[in-house]
């Protein structure tokens, strides 16, 4: 099976995530893309993540009945910060029979140098980069699949943000994740 791996912290996870994984899973040759959700991005601050169990119960909230999309708490059994190359390699041990793949954004593909082992991925995982407004994809090797994915200029942090000022984050997520979020009183 080809199975497209969509890191993110997803926190938490919204439509503009939504919408590029149910895009890359219809409109390339993906069985399906699972969501994994990262407890520690080592380019990111940590104190700002909701808890990964319950960034990765909202994700699985979001895709419910979807049967192209799954979710993965994979990194939460690997050593922290979590590295893309060591995911990856684990996936392949855990999963021969499996073909990865690696799904980002061209600003993500931008960064992709600073990554630990970048020349490893770039070299043996296929690389589905969505463009996104602003940053080029600049000498794309063989490895990479440009996408044209349809995007929403939507930020985790200010649905945070909008979350704690006590404004409505209907149509940012799905209304499942929303209910949820409103229940449980994340991000307040």
């Amino acid at each position: 099976m080809n199975i497209g791996l969509y890191f993110g912290s997803f926190n938490p996870v919204h439509i503009g995530h939504l919408i590029i994984a149910k895009y890359i899973s219809q409109h390339t040759n993906l069985d399906q893309v699972w969501f994994i959700v990262s407890p520690q991005n080592p380019f990111k601050e940590s104190a700002a993540l909701l808890n990964e169990y319950q960034r990765l119960h909202l994700v699985r909230l979001a895709i419910d009945g979807e049967d192209d999309l799954k979710a993965s708490d994979i990194e939460f059994h690997l050593p922290r910060p979590s590295y893309t190359v060591d995911t990856l390699a684990y996936l392949g041990e855990k999963y021969p029979q499996h073909r990865f793949s690696v799904i980002m954004g061209s600003d993500s593909y931008q960064n992709l140098p600073r990554w630990k082992n970048a020349d490893v991925i770039m070299r043996n995982y296929p690389l589905f980069v969505y463009r996104r407004p602003g940053f080029e994809i600049k000498d794309p090797g063989d490895s990479v699949i440009q996408l044209n994915a349809p995007l929403l200029q939507i930020s985790a942090t200010e649905i945070r943000n909008m979350i704690r000022e006590g404004k409505s984050i209907r149509y940012l997520v799905s209304d499942i994740v929303q209910q949820e979020i409103e229940n449980t009183g994340y991000y307040r």
